[in-house]
């Protein structure tokens, strides 16, 4: 899958997710898509990484502190 197809992604949630708002008023779009976005790329990273946190954080590009921090915010550890 190519960075495009991952973006294409998330256009076509965010059109399925105004879709489905039928005319209610949308709210914290921002912090929703990375909530639901970041989980799910930290568990698959984890998991490439063999559950190594330094390896984990240096594919994401990230402190591993950062990583731990993510890690405790969606009650990953």
């Amino acid at each position: 899958m190519s960075q495009h197809d991952l973006g294409q992604c998330v256009v076509d949630a965010l059109e399925q997710y105004f879709r489905d708002l039928d005319g209610e008023k949308p709210a914290a779009i921002y912090d929703m898509v990375l909530r639901k976005i970041e989980r799910p790329m930290l568990e698959v990273v984890l998991t490439k990484a063999g559950s190594n946190q330094t390896l984990a954080a240096e594919m994401l590009g990230i402190n591993r502190n950062t990583l731990r921090k993510k890690l405790t915010e969606h009650q990953l550890l």
